[in-house]
């Protein structure tokens, strides 16, 4: 530390060299004056870091969030503060539900103007948390810039211990000016809990016991090794293994102990096998209101079938559901202690195992939509035939990336994800249900990783964060997107027909030229209006030099894999009827 003033740097520029040192080779951001000194510094050593100008600070978090997934380190953003700062908070949200390890740094106002509400200046502990009802694990200012080492080391730790999820550090206009000799701190390295030797033989006794057990996989903090490992214990001990909610990549779809995923729009029978299960081992996720169908499947606080939690937050075990066996563990040690406990020869739920797989592959055969023509009975594009000729023609190790909407149903239901097991991670979606987030997410998977990237996006998603469409031409990204145009807000559309039937309110939506405004922002365009066109389509797209935008117009009657809106009014209709 104690350095000659020649050795000394600015503050903005040694920040960027410990982001460096914790193995960033990108960040995501909108400039802001606030940090012209870190962008300073990202100018400096642009030969080692990308500074990628997004077009809103909403999408430079996603783009953040989904890096973060990709890499299983922090995604790191840079905004403003005050608007920047407000806007970035939906992809913090994010992070913090799907468990993903994510920094967003915010310029902010200098420490002489703090606490007079000043131009944009907003409290940013109150407003990022922390708790679990909060937006981050940590929010911290750093107010001497000799600190900044130790702050940015103590963040990266942060992001990836337990839990993984977001931290929030605040940056003083005025400091990210001064002068400082500190050099940056080594990189930081998630720390590994292993499950007790102890609760694993209380695992294997109620395996032993079950008839009916059930592994339902996520949450954040896998690894390709990981996914392996749970594959083989999968395999030692013949267990089905379910998937939950948007993390459909966890477990291989295509491998014969698959089950399904557990989530919105879950498989009939695969609801039922969790409630008939005696013995639900869940791996890695929270547990949350989608993956237990508003906490119906599993009852909150204590589940009829037997529970055993393993989770890498002690803070989450225990919090909603209370588990007849918790463990405190992540998930890269959770899998490779399963894997090695022994199982025996004969077990008594094979057939329990194959059923649930046979389950699986009979939810990908698709029925008629009832109210549809008998010629085009699931629409004038048959969305699961769009998905098969995904499934045929996208590489294997594609992102496929979507926001919310029913429209994601699609690609939820019938494309079979290729599991973590095989290398690579496949999927990009929000558990927080975030509109917008599909778009950012897959160019972010195409600059970072250059596979190519799939992204599913309705009408109304796709306007929340178009205009990163920008950001992937100006930085060479591309992705593929379809576009799926049914003219509203589908999946509030058809809440709206389940309550209040044929009272349409605030959910109609007039559209621009979709296909114009892709080629306005650099990408190709085509619509495709019969099924017969897709296949050529996709074909150009995956050869393009640039992202391609494939523009579905669908029926409004096509608005889930099962039914049609009139069969969601008309049963409406008849339960207030008989009332």
């Amino acid at each position: 530390m104690g350095a000659s003033s020649a050795t000394r740097v600015m503050a903005g520029h040694l920040l960027v060299e410990c982001l460096v040192e914790q193995g960033v080779e990108l960040a995501f951001g909108v400039p802001g004056e606030s940090f012209l000194a870190v962008l300073d510094g990202f100018h400096a050593h642009g030969d080692r870091i990308r500074f990628i100008v997004n077009r809103q600070e909403g999408g430079a978090a996603f783009m953040a969030e989904a890096h973060g997934k990709l890499c299983n380190r922090p995604g790191v953003c840079f905004v403003t503060r005050g608007p920047g700062a407000t806007n970035a908070s939906i992809g913090v949200h994010n992070a913090f539900q799907d468990s993903t390890p994510m920094v967003l740094f915010v310029g902010d106002v200098g420490s002489d103007f703090r606490d007079r509400e000043a131009f944009q200046e907003v409290d940013y502990a109150s407003f990022f948390g922390p708790s679990t009802k909060g937006f981050a694990k940590r929010v911290e200012r750093i107010d001497d810039a000799d600190r900044i080492p130790e702050y940015v080391a103590r963040a990266f730790a942060t992001a990836m211990n337990g839990r993984p999820g977001p931290v929030v550090l605040v940056l003083p206009e005025d400091m990210l000016r001064t002068m400082t000799s500190a050099r940056p701190l080594k990189r930081v390295e998630p720390v590994a809990a292993w499950s007790d030797p102890g609760a694993l033989r209380t695992l294997r006794e109620l395996l032993l016991k079950s008839q009916r057990p059930l592994v339902i996989a996520g949450g954040g903090g896998w690894t390709p090794q990981a996914a392996q490992a749970l594959q083989r214990f999968a395999e030692n001990w013949k267990l089905p293994v379910a998937n939950a909610f948007r993390f459909q990549d966890t477990f291989d779809n295509h491998h014969p102990l698959y089950a399904g995923d557990v989530g919105i729009a879950i498989n009939p029978k695969l609801a039922e096998r969790v409630r008939q299960s005696d013995l639900i081992l869940a791996i890695g996720p929270r547990l949350g209101e989608m993956t237990t169908g508003g906490y119906t499947l599993l009852e909150a606080p204590k589940a009829k079938q037997t529970l055993v939690h393993m989770h890498a937050s002690a803070e989450e075990l225990n919090r909603v559901y209370q588990a007849d066996l918790a463990i405190n563990v992540g998930m890269a040690s959770a899998a490779r202690s399963l894997e090695v406990l022994s199982a025996p020869t004969e077990l008594p739920w094979e057939a329990w195992t194959a059923a649930a797989h046979a389950d699986y592959l009979a939810n990908l055969a698709p029925q008629p939509l009832a109210g549809l023509p008998a010629e085009a009975p699931r629409g004038a594009v048959d969305m699961v035939e769009v998905v098969g000729l995904l499934q045929k023609h996208l590489p294997p190790d594609a992102a496929i990336t979507n926001g919310a909407g029913n429209f994601a149903s699609w690609v939820h239901r019938y494309f079979r994800y290729h599991g973590l097991a095989k290398g690579h991670k496949t999927q990009l979606a929000p558990t927080s249900g975030a509109m917008g987030y599909g778009v950012p997410a897959g160019i972010a998977a195409n600059i970072a990783t250059g596979r190519v990237a799939f992204t599913i996006a309705g009408d109304g998603d796709f306007l929340m964060n178009g205009q990163e469409l920008a950001t992937a031409s100006q930085h060479g990204g591309k992705s593929i997107v379809v576009l799926l145009n049914n003219g509203m807000f589908g999946t509030i559309r058809m809440h709206q027909e389940r309550e209040y039937p044929n009272k349409v309110s605030g959910t109609a939506l007039q559209n621009p030229d979709f296909c114009a405004l892709a080629r306005a922002y650099g990408y190709a365009a085509e619509r495709v209006t019969e099924t017969a066109q897709f296949e050529a389509a996709l074909l150009r797209a995956l050869a393009a030099d640039t992202g391609t935008l494939i523009e579905i117009p669908l029926d409004p009657e096509v608005i889930t894999t099962r039914g049609t809106l009139s069969a969601i009014t008309k049963a409406a209709e008849a339960q207030a009827a008989g009332r």
